[in-house]
């Protein structure tokens, strides 16, 4: 086999599509824990923010439905502190700044586009959990084969993982769902820094009658808000946003996700390699998770392709242009990895802090942003695109 993917959540499988596409004939081996019919978990109702560029990327994988929630305008401010900036998509030309899709449907459509692409790859295996030898399809050593590429796409959730090179709790936890709402701003996305950490708010899939939530802060506070009944939750809500939006009806699914960074800093080791969440896990502040991981998988498929395009016949030759383009792979990664994770980390740390200079520099730079409009679209291209 040429390339084995351990994981195949949105990932993993963005990665098997894009490889399978420009080369069909590739022996690629997809390493699903799921059952065949059984792609995601399905309480896992979590509204992803996916970038304009995130879905750029979809759309050529053949996975994205029009009809999820755009984002034309994007709300950053403090509760009860100074400081408050816009970003609408008609500053950067864009039709939308971002989309909100749920987990699930993403895992779905990637998932159908790649059986899709199956069907003209006479070489491809797709091997689910029942089909595994190791029920956690971990990569064995009999498998590292000298004209192989092992890519990692395992990452999982931030509670999930084993400790990193740069592992940071930052003992805050999400309390995710979604709202029955009336009278709200369509197509808007807030993101309102409370005492208690972080609060967004997102358009839902179900319209503008609906919004996500991501409600940030201390596991015991999250937990006491999972647990209070419907009327008190949405007077708690409603009075930590502290914006009059519209009315708040009802809640639904509140999950709690522990949040922290787990950061991979070496992504490369001779012929394998580690992408998304396998080789870095953020704090949902920015939403860039799963941005940056599609960037992953797009690129190292670049790097790839072109190796296995040219089928050496000795497997010594392979072995060195795997290295090489996966040395190439982390050299055009690392900007655009160190950039995202320092935006990510540093908001998580500065908008938590309850520290008055702390509180006054975040008001100033929030106001700075707006008005200084050419800093505040380079800053909203950087969390569109990426650094590329």
């Amino acid at each position: 086999m040429d390339v084995i993917i351990q994981g195949a959540g949105p990932v993993g499988l963005a990665c098997a599509i894009s490889l399978l596409k420009n080369n069909p004939e590739l022996k690629l081996t997809l390493l699903d824990k799921n059952s065949a019919s059984d792609p995601s978990p399905p309480e896992d109702h979590r509204g992803i923010a996916i970038s304009e560029g995130s879905k750029q990327l979809l759309v050529e994988l053949g996975a994205w439905s029009n009809q999820v929630p755009a984002i034309h305008q994007v709300h950053v401010s403090q509760r009860g502190h100074f400081g408050k900036t816009t970003m609408r998509r008609t500053e950067l030309n864009q039709e939308a700044l971002g989309h909100i899709v749920q987990y699930a449907k993403i895992t779905e459509l990637l998932r159908n586009s790649l059986k899709i692409q199956a069907t003209k790859a006479p070489f491809f295996q797709w091997k689910f959990g029942h089909q595994l030898e190791n029920p956690s399809h971990e990569i064995t050593p009999e498998v590292h084969l000298e004209n192989c590429c092992v890519i990692h796409a395992d990452g999982g959730l931030f509670h999930q993982q084993v400790a990193k090179d740069t592992h940071k709790n930052y003992h805050q936890s999400a309390l995710v769902g979604y709202l029955d709402v009336a009278g709200i701003e369509p197509n808007t996305a807030w993101e309102r820094f409370t005492s208690e950490g972080p609060l967004a708010l997102l358009p839902h899939q179900l319209g503008p009658q609906a919004l996500n939530f991501v409600w940030c802060a201390s596991p015991h506070r999250v937990t006491e808000l999972q647990n209070l009944s419907e009327p008190i939750f949405l007077e708690e809500l409603k009075k930590a946003f502290g914006l009059p939006i519209g009315q708040f009806l009802h809640v639904h699914r509140r999950q709690i996700y522990p949040l922290g960074l787990n950061i991979r800093q070496d992504i490369v080791k001779d012929q394998e390699v580690w992408i998304g969440n396998a080789a870095q896990t953020l704090h949902p502040v920015a939403g860039q998770g799963l941005n940056l991981g599609l960037r992953d998988a797009i690129t190292l498929a670049n790097c790839l392709g072109p190796v296995f395009a040219r089928q050496p016949n000795h497997s010594t030759v392979i072995s060195t242009l795997i290295k090489n383009a996966l040395s190439q792979y982390a050299k055009e990664r690392r900007s655009d990895r160190q950039m995202t994770i320092g935006i990510t980390d540093l908001m998580a740390n500065l908008f938590t802090s309850q520290f008055i200079p702390i509180v006054a520099a975040r008001g100033l730079a929030l106001a700075t942003l707006q008005w200084l409009p050419p800093l505040k679209n380079a800053l909203a291209r950087q969390m569109m695109f990426g650094k590329r």
